[in-house]
């Protein structure tokens, strides 16, 4: 599937088949998100793979209910390293920085998943303390982005987007 075909194809899953995802499809997945554009390529950012029921149960609670993260059968917590964008960028590097690199190497992750056939949804709406509490993060690390991935028990459909001319201004 070409870089185009990918980017057609990806909408957000949240229905999943109870099919573990390949341990190569998750290394490879890893090793492409790790080619993700960082500010200063400090790679500010830390992934958790969430594969124990009891935690995937526990991060649903944390995100009110959206029960579908814990039907996958793992996901990706994207944690920002606001110490470690904070060397070079100082108040910057914590309050956008950081942040924006935890967010590329999220959207990274779903068009890698998309590519290897997996199917996933970006989750913003969660308590981060109730999520760094679970998964007993460092005090620098912020939640970003919960990502459940598996394979779609569906045939999803793309939502509809707005025309290109909607979403741009030349000056």
């Amino acid at each position: 599937m070409n870089f185009s075909e990918v980017l057609k194809k990806r909408h957000s899953i949240r229905t999943y088949r109870k099919k573990e995802v390949e341990a190569e499809k998750l290394k490879k997945l890893l090793d492409c998100i790790n080619q993700a554009p960082s500010a200063g390529n400090l790679q500010a950012y830390h992934i958790y793979v969430v594969k124990k029921q009891e935690y995937r149960d526990q991060l649903a609670l944390s995100a009110f209910g959206q029960n579908f993260i814990a039907q996958a059968p793992l996901v990706l917590v994207f944690m920002a390293d606001l110490s470690r964008s904070s060397t070079r960028y100082g108040q910057r590097g914590v309050e956008l920085y950081a942040i924006q690199d935890a967010t590329i190497a999220c959207a990274y992750a779903q068009l890698i998943a998309r590519e290897l056939g997996l199917g996933s949804c970006w989750v913003g709406a969660f308590d981060e303390e109730r999520v760094k509490a679970l998964l007993q993060t460092p005090n620098e690390y912020r939640p970003v982005a919960l990502m459940p991935l598996g394979y779609s028990s569906v045939k999803g459909s793309r939502s509809q987007r707005k025309k290109v001319k909607e979403i741009y201004t030349i000056k």
